[in-house]
């Protein structure tokens, strides 16, 4: 056919009249069926076909061939269009669907449905012989692509496009629900204008379900094709995603599909369902992602410039990886990142390892291009940190590597996870393990490479280099020290890295060099001098490194006098929060003495004007000139010129400034413009919850705006330190550190208000632990302690709501981080001397006033809310560990005494979520806030917890701090809330919920025990008020010391009852049980700390006693037994044991315990049947199981003779009780005995009767006592032995406790008794040999302080002047005693005892008595020098048992032994008395 081709086009393509051509051919073969009917009319295509197939031999395998000829046929040339017009009568041209498609208005294209539409192609389908489907599909491929013809944009439709487009796709929609449409067709026309189609028109189709997008990839018939051109439009795609603000929304849902699509088939899970078509479009899924990354990767390499066209794409292909997790499943997802990791890390490996070492400085994580980082930010958040790790070492061992990417990729690992420090460090320690297993150098290479990048990042994330260093090389566990082919190996190695690496590592690995064993010391010596030579070629002085050389600076080496200032700078520092000379300045002073003496120093000893009450750096300086660390020299030129400087006048600024400090105030807040402006960029993430992934950069570059602020860097850790040492009565800060941590803390706050508008906690992401991480790791941190001590100690009750919600976050997550490790050391002062970072926070939070409790409510609150809120609904392990149990203990206590209605038995649950709007809660809500808190499900589970409920111990703790005048609580409701705590809540709780198991008597025991605990310790470092204990004072125990009263009265009243009706189940009272558990605990130290510790027990417990009814003395009346008695065995034990040698007098107790026992005696006899017998028969005990009770009645009779006749006569109508008429007959007979008249004898007992005449000479005036004590010549001798007892133990009292008056008065008195025992041949030395087991004299021990008893060979040897030579020469056993005392006299001395020991002063004393004349030496000096003498003169007799005597101590004088053993083997000598005379 040669004709040319019409405008219009009937089918095939052909000319109108084709149909009439095809007619004329059939009609001139002979018997053919013509075309032109009986009636008329045209026959149809079939008829046609079918007339020659009857015509023809039937062949069944050619039918479907010349079926399929047909259909190709129709495909390849029919327009519909053409053929619409060609067919249909003159009205049916008006169905046109170009017209219908330009239609403007909607109500156009509903007019004309689509049901007319499909039934116009289903009737020209039947008169063509086509199927409607493939029709159908050739109509819409054409409009389709006459809607795409006029591009406004490379692959975005314009709004009038969209218009064309919308009523064609509703068309389509119809006829595929009717089965009117051929996807396949379709598919098959539309790539045949691949380059007229728009991007966005191929995606429309798929989400208005025409055709999806993996359907219509997998029918394009090239592979490579369809990849090119999906990757040049998702190019153009990407590049205005941002342009066109109109269509941001249609891009970026575009740009997620299409990624989704392609993760989704080119990483699908189930490989064996794959079909040739799947596998074809897993094929230009796994294209294009490989183009798109490695056009990215590409211009990575080339470096991108911000805003261009190339930045734009990469920036918003890789962003669409953050929807991903949403959208794709994990596995597939991790499959495909991990490859994206593998490619990023193996793309162009042209680096070497040794330009990794020269440059891997320029890779750290703030260096890095933001895109990148991005990315691997995106990677790892569906790859944790172990896989992240592990796919590092996989690419490692099986590819080669791009090294920048690889390190940099370590630097965002452990910038972003806090874990990844550990898993590096374990990477790390693997690959040293194999390197030095099989002298493998790649692994050597990787693992210094990595530890050397993750250093870069500071402190806060990786340990410095030359920590890392120390620890792997230097000490015997080191890698290298295997064998000497292992220290070979890694001298070889560090000798290898020489010409490459910079000179910082170097200089560690000279400074802290590998241990090596002493025979192969040549390795190292080789290597150092190796390194001083490449550090002199480069011009760098190793003598002159600073002691805090930083490895991460951009710059070489730092000059060393700016560089000795800086070290100054941090040596205050640690100093000044650790109390101690810094580890690096101690080394230096022994090292490296150069840098030291010609840098250091010069710095630290810069003249100036000194303060007036001494700084950090002046008590650093005194600490170093302590340990000899500064030459005198320089120390003197150093306070002449300090000197000279307090004499100038001021005149403007000094230039004797410290170093580091700034001269004008304006000066200071330079620094920090970077760091606020990188602050303020951090808020506005806060703002956009979907900018949260890009936190943990912006962090970083936080921390690096923080060092510059401050002139540190980032190798200035903790490491050195796990204390800081804090002043929490004086908290002070520098002006320049105050202003950075407000900044910081006042950033904190703000982020979280905004991050709280926009999501709850949880769902903030990790930009507040990041933040306390940065905060924990800088040198900095002791500074954001102090002024947290400041802040929630001194000024909480002024912080505004905000305030305290941010500084309760930070809280929380101080506890939730490694700062938990830290111990924050306090004054030596306080209650306790370190505590951990959470611990600290929770004591900075006082309940003593109206404003500190509401203050401490508003803290809690927030906190327990926050935590609970941001780590679980339910607690958590992280809950746990961020909140200290203090914090919870005060919430409920300060819940339970603010709001009645949380006393309840059983609160109300509220199972609701936690609310957590700090922007709408005004002050005025705390109140409730708490209370739905508490009413929370899960914080009722909290307290199931046994560490976090609190126990009465715990409420009686923080009871007793509450200050009775400023308490918030009325005393009426004070008093109500007592009732309910105690006898409600805490009385009938169980033990395992912190209760007393309804026991009352053990509520009391532990009242008592808090009692004590809160009046020996500090007041919480408040030492404003008295050190003596004031019971009912501001500190509110008045209180609940009523309270114990009434309690100790009840229990009283119990035991009562008991003892009526089961005598034998009388027990001892609990308050004696209370102190003598307390004071077990104690022990009996000997050192003078214990001694003071025990004597401050002892003292509270003598104040808590005295203000107990005075009836708790004597236990329960035993009323079955005939006659009635009273126990008094746990008072008396408690007075022989303790109250006898800390509260008592020499023989006798303190006034108001004696008269407090004899009060309870007197209420007890009243409620006996028998008062007389009841209180001699208590009396009769005392003498033989505490006789200090007597002597303590005879020492205050005067005072307590007038009660005790008044409260008996009010009780009986006799005499007093015969036991107390003995006393007063012993006090009537010393009386008796000092008046000149005097003639009456001594009644017994008589050692009652010498206490009274003890008592009253010691009353009687000096002048009269020696005339007075010749009396005694008449006395018996059981009277005298006894006094003599008394009148050495006044003699040791005046010498503790220095009395010169005193003391010579009772040696006179001793010196008089003495010899009136002499005189009459008594036995006096049995003093000195007692034990409690004498029947005689044995109870007087327990008349006496142990401290007495022991100091009785003092005693002995001060009479040595008033020895009778006669009598103790031939007293047998004189010499055994006076050995025995001279050996224990030495022990005392030894043992220091004998310190306590005073003389009076030498103007008053006496002539001839040596012992008085120097201290304790000269008395033991003079002992030995009687026994030298007297030993040749004593009998044989005398030496008898002297061996045994001497076995125990007879080394401690050698000399006086030997004397001794030599005369007891000696012949006796019978001129022994013309010895000269020793007197």
């Amino acid at each position: 056919m040669s004709q040319p081709m019409g405008r219009q086009r009937g089918l095939c393509g052909a000319p109108a009249g084709v149909v009439g051509a095809l007619d004329m051919s059939d009609a001139s073969v002979p018997g053919a069926a013509r075309a032109v009917g009986p009636t008329g009319r045209r026959r149809s295509w079939a008829e046609l076909l079918a007339g020659r197939v009857t015509r023809q031999k039937c062949n069944p395998e050619r039918e479907p061939q010349l079926k399929e000829s047909a259909v190709q046929l129709l495909r390849r040339h029919q327009s519909l269009q053409d053929l619409l017009l060609e067919v249909e009568d003159p009205p049916c041209k008006k169905l046109c669907l170009s017209k219908l498609i330009d239609c403007d208005s909607h109500k156009a294209s509903t007019d004309r449905s689509s049901s007319f539409i499909g039934s116009a192609l289903r009737d020209q389908a039947l008169r063509l012989g086509v199927p409607v489907g493939i029709l159908s599909a050739r109509m819409v491929a054409c409009s389709l692509e006459q809607v795409c013809e006029e591009r406004s944009h490379p692959v975005l439709l314009s709004s009038e496009q969209r218009k064309k487009l919308f009523p064609l796709l509703e068309i389509v929609q119809y006829l595929l629900a009717h089965s009117m449409f051929s996807r396949l067709s379709f598919c098959q026309e539309l790539w045949k204008a691949q380059n007229s189609l728009s991007l966005e028109a191929v995606w429309r189709l798929h989400v208005q379900s025409v055709v999806s997008l993996p359907e219509l990839l997998e029918r394009h018939p090239d592979v490579q094709g369809v990849a090119t051109w999906l990757f040049r439009n998702l190019c153009l795609l990407c590049e205005q995603t941002e342009a066109s603000c109109q269509s941001s929304d249609v891009s970026r849902a575009m740009l997620s599909d299409f990624v989704q699509l392609f993760v989704l088939r080119g990483f699908q899970e189930n490989l064996d369902l794959r079909t040739v078509e799947t596998e074809k479009m897993s094929q230009v899924a796994t294209d294009v992602l490989q183009r798109m990354l490695t056009f990215a990767l590409d211009a990575l390499a080339a470096g991108l410039q911000e805003e261009s066209s190339a930045h734009r794409v990469v920036r918003n292909w890789f962003g669409m990886f953050s929807a991903l997790p949403r959208m794709v499943p994990t596995d597939s997802l991790k499959k495909f990142f991990s490859h994206t990791l593998t490619q990023i890390l193996t793309h162009s490996p042209v680096l070497k390892a040794s330009d990794a070492i020269q440059t891997q400085r320029e890779w750290s994580f703030t260096r890095t291009q933001p895109v990148l980082t991005a990315l691997y930010r995106r990677l790892f958040v569906v790859l944790s940190p172990e896989e992240s790790v592990h796919y590092l070492q996989e690419v490692l061992e099986t590819h080669e590597v791009n090294w920048q990417r690889v390190l940099s990729c370590v630097s965002t690992l452990v910038i972003c996870f806090p874990e990844a420090q550990q898993l590096v460090k374990d990477w790390v320690a693997r690959l040293l393990a194999h390197a030095f297993e099989n002298y493998h150098l790649d692994s050597m290479v990787t693992a210094f490479l990595i530890v050397r990048q993750a250093a870069l990042e500071g402190p806060a994330a990786f340990p410095s280099y030359a920590e890392w260093f120390k620890a792997s090389f230097g000490s015997t566990r080191g890698y290298h020290g295997c064998s000497k082919k292992a220290l070979v190996f890694l001298f070889t190695f560090l000798s290898d890295l020489v010409p490459w690496e910079a000179p910082r590592y170097m200089q560690v690995h000279v400074l802290h060099p590998p241990l090596v064993p002493s025979r192969y010391r040549s390795l190292l010596t080789d290597y150092v001098t190796l390194a001083r030579t490449r550090l002199a070629d480069l011009k760098v002085s190793l003598e002159n490194m600073g002691l805090y050389e930083d490895l991460s600076s951009a710059g070489d080496v730092t000059e060393p006098h700016n560089q000795a200032a800086q070290d100054v700078e941090k040596a205050i520092m640690v100093f000044e929060h650790t109390g101690k000379i810094p580890v690096p300045v101690m080394e230096a002073s022994i090292f490296r003495r150069p840098y030291y003496v010609s840098h250091f120093l010069p710095a630290l000893l810069t003249p100036r004007v000194l303060p007036a009450a001494p700084d950090s750096r002046v008590a650093l300086i005194e600490a170093l000139k302590r340990a000899d660390k500064i030459p005198q020299s320089l120390y003197a030129t150093y306070r002449h010129a300090c000197s000279a400087a307090e004499e100038k006048p001021p005149v403007g600024k000094s230039r004797f400034a410290a170093p580091g400090m700034k001269a004008e105030p304006g000066c200071a807040q330079e620094p920090l413009g970077p760091l606020t402006a990188a602050l303020g960029e951090l808020r506005a993430l806060m703002t956009d919850p979907t900018q949260y992934d890009a936190v943990s950069a912006q962090m970083a570059l936080v921390s690096e705006k923080l060092s510059a602020a401050l002139g540190h860097s980032k190798d200035d850790s903790f490491c050195e330190r796990t204390k800081v040492r804090l002043s929490v009565l004086a908290p002070e800060l520098k002006q320049q550190d105050q202003l950075v941590v407000d900044l910081l803390l006042s950033a904190f706050c703000q982020n979280l208000m905004a991050a709280s508008s926009f999501a709850p906690p949880e769902r903030q992401g990790l930009w507040a632990e990041l933040f306390v991480k940065t905060l924990c790791g800088h040198m900095l941190f002791p500074a954001v302690l102090t002024r947290l001590c400041q802040l929630l100690r001194y000024q909480g009750p002024s912080l505004s709501t905000p305030h305290v919600l941010g500084l309760a976050a930070l809280a929380v997550h101080l506890g939730e981080t490694s700062s938990a490790c830290l111990q924050v050391g306090l004054d030596p002062t306080g209650p306790v001397s370190d505590l951990p970072v959470p611990e600290f926070l929770d004591s900075l939070l006082t309940c003593r006033t109206r404003e500190s409790l509401l203050f401490c409510l508003k803290f809690c609150t927030a906190a327990i809310s926050y935590s609970l809120c941001k780590f679980s609904p339910q607690p958590s392990d992280a809950t746990y560990r961020c909140l200290s149990p203090g914090l919870i203990k005060k919430f409920q206590f300060l819940v339970f005494r603010l709001f009645s209605e949380a006393r309840a038995a059983r609160p109300q649950e509220d199972r609701a979520g936690l609310p957590w709007r700090p922007l709408y809660l005004p002050s005025g809500d705390w109140p409730t806030a708490a209370l739905s808190l508490w009413r929370q499900s899960s914080f009722q589970v909290l307290l199931k917890e046994k560490e976090f409920l609190l126990t009465y111990r715990d409420w009686l703790r923080l009871e007793l701090e509450i200050q009775h005048e400023a308490d918030i609580l009325s005393d009426t409701e004070r008093q109500d809330f007592h009732q309910w705590a105690i006898h409600e809540h805490y009385l009938p709780a169980s033990s395992a919920s912190g209760g007393c198991d309804g026991d009352l008597e053990s509520a009391c025991s532990v009242l008592v025990d808090m009692l004590m605990d809160f009046h020996q310790s500090p007041r919480s470092w408040d030492h404003s008020g008295s050190t003596d204990w004031i019971l009912g004072g501001r500190t509110g125990n008045g209180d609940l010391l009523s309270r114990l009263q009434e309690m100790a009265l009840d229990v009283a009243l119990e035991q009562d009852t008991a003892m009526r009706h089961s005598p034998s189940s009388s027990r001892g009272h609990f308050l004696f049980s209370v102190f003598r558990r307390r004071l077990q605990t104690l022990g009996h130290e000997g050192s003078v700390a214990a001694s003071l510790r025990r004597q401050q027990e002892l003292l509270v417990c003598r104040r808590l006693l005295l203000r107990l009814p005075p009836s708790l003395l004597l236990s329960s009346l035993q009323a079955q037994q005939q006659p009635t008695t009273a126990s008094c065995e746990d008072f008396f034990h408690l007075v022989n044991s303790e109250l006898r040698n800390f509260c008592s007098q020499a023989g006798a107790l303190t006034h108001d315990i004696t008269v407090h026992f004899f009060r309870g005696l007197l209420h007890v006899c009243v409620r006996s049947r028998e008062p007389s017998l009841t209180a001699s028969m208590v009396l009769t005990e005392c003498q033989t199981k505490c006789p200090i009770i007597l002597t303590s009645a005879l020492l205050w009779w005067s005072s307590l003779e007038p009660v005790l006749h008044s409260r008996w006569r009010k009780c009986s109508q006799n005499t007093l009780p015969g036991e107390l008429q003995k006393l007063q007959e012993a006090q009537q007979f010393a009386s008796n005995f000092l008046s000149l008249d005097s003639a009456s004898s001594a009644p017994n007992p008589a050692w009652v009767s010498a206490a009274a005449l003890h008592f009253a000479v010691k009353e009687a005036r000096k002048e009269s006592i020696r005339r007075q004590l010749k009396k005694l010549d008449c006395e018996r001798e059981e009277l005298l032995v006894p006094l003599l007892f008394f009148s050495l133990m006044e003699l040791l009292s005046s010498h503790l406790t220095p009395d010169t008056a005193g003391s010579l008065k009772a040696v006179e008195v001793c010196a008089e008794v003495l010899s009136c025992l002499q005189k009459r041949k008594c036995g006096w030395l049995v003093l000195f040999q007692l034990t409690e087991t004498d029947a005689g004299l044995g109870h007087l021990l327990r008349l006496a302080p142990d401290q007495h008893i022991r100091l009785l060979p003092f005693a002995f040897y001060s009479l040595l002047s008033y020895f009778d030579e006669d009598a103790v020469i031939r007293e047998e056993a004189f010499l055994h005693v006076a050995v025995d005392m001279y050996l224990k006299l030495v022990q005392l001395f030894v043992c220091g005892e004998t310190s306590a020991v005073s003389a009076p002063g030498s103007s008053l004393q006496p002539q001839g008595q040596s012992w008085l004349r120097g201290n304790p030496v000269e008395l033991i000096t003079e002992a030995r020098l009687f026994l030298l003498q007297l030993i040749p003169r004593c009998l044989e007799k005398s030496f008898s048992n002297m061996t045994e005597l001497l076995a125990s101590h007879g080394d401690c004088d050698p000399e006086l032994s030997s004397a001794l053993l030599s005369r007891q083997h000696a012949v006796p000598n019978t001129d022994l008395y013309e010895e000269p005379h020793l007197f």
